[in-house]
């Protein structure tokens, strides 16, 4: 059975703080290692207030600092905000701290509106400078030369396994070109999912750090008792969207019996065209779905998010898919 993995946003809920958001998130990732769980990364999203993990190498020490085994990274470091340098020796000193641990997932996007990208001091001028600054920055993982006038410290040396994230074509062909594992944003942006993976493999070149292509996928899971149940959890990231659509970010909501009295029928076909690769519901119902899921799109590991607004719930979710998992390996 294929890897899962968990993808974390750091859900600062309405009435909580970014305080108890990143006890929750630490909390979730020992529970996410005592499951089984492979990996736990934080994506940077910024200006958002229901989303705390705006400085994620930050709160990767903390999540590492406080697990034992799981693997904990970076879905993902928005390369356009930052200077390649910075980024190696940010993640070469993590993996310093917790060797074989540590993985830096990069995305082309900022991870945020234009006027805070402009507020980050750091470019986005277009895509065609983010081919060089992921070949700057791997660059700086390599040994140090002799006479290299800049050189990452600590980083030089330090194995760091670097992936590219994304949702469209562009990440899946420079990943192939370079090499690299490969994790499609298909949680949220589902549209081009086959394409892109299908031209990843297709066109892999085995590089030093990837001999044969990987790709990671993400999917949308809410487990609970009942598929009722699980429904209206969902209903939390459904409100999420709308917010975000309709330019109202705010704090992550509680669920609601009645999501058709939230949307209007616009609105609910983009967020379903959004969400289109989730899964939602009881034991059974979401043991199937991935089981779906997983034969119909083949990837070579699955990343599990859950925006579920009541902590406890949305560890239950996932101790849940831990057991359908378990399930799948079985069967």
């Amino acid at each position: 059975m294929i890897p899962f993995s968990v993808l974390d946003l750091a859900p600062v809920t309405q009435g909580s703080t970014p305080t108890q958001a990143f006890a929750n998130s630490l909390d979730l990732a020992r529970l996410a290692e005592r499951l089984g769980y492979t990996r736990y990364w934080l994506a940077e999203h910024h200006n958002m207030p229901g989303i705390a993990s705006a400085a994620t190498a930050v709160l990767i020490g903390h999540i590492a600092g406080g697990t034992s085994t799981i693997r904990v990274g970076a879905g993902g470091i928005m390369l356009p905000n930052h200077a390649p340098l910075q980024v190696a020796e940010q993640f070469g000193t993590l993996a310093s701290l917790y060797p074989g641990r540590i993985d830096l997932g990069l995305g082309r996007a900022p991870g945020t509106d234009q006027a805070t990208a402009r507020a980050l001091r750091r470019y986005y001028e277009s895509a065609e400078t983010f081919p060089d600054d992921v070949l700057e920055l791997l660059a700086y993982f390599e040994p140090a030369a002799p006479g290299q006038p800049v050189r990452a410290v600590p980083g030089a040396g330090i194995d760091v396994p670097v992936w590219l994230l994304g949702s469209s074509l562009f990440s899946a062909r420079l990943s192939a070109a370079l090499g690299l594992p490969f994790a499609f944003a298909s949680h949220f942006a589902p549209d081009a999912m086959d394409e892109a993976v299908a031209l990843y493999r297709r066109d892999f070149k085995p590089s030093a750090r990837l001999s044969a292509p990987y790709a990671m996928l993400g999917v949308n899971v809410v487990t609970a008792e009942s598929d009722r149940e699980a429904k209206r959890l969902f209903t939390t990231q459904q409100q999420s969207f709308i917010n975000l659509r309709r330019g109202q970010p705010g704090l992550i909501p509680p669920p609601i019996d009645d999501i058709e009295s939230y949307w209007t029928p616009t609105e609910k076909f983009g967020v379903e065209r959004a969400l289109a690769c989730a899964v939602v519901g009881d034991v059974d119902t979401v043991r199937d779905g991935l089981a779906v899921f997983i034969e119909r799109h083949r990837p070579d590991e699955l990343m599990v998010t859950a925006n579920v607004f009541d902590h406890e719930a949305r560890k239950r979710s996932f101790e849940l898919v831990g057991r359908v998992r378990e399930a799948l390996v079985g069967a």
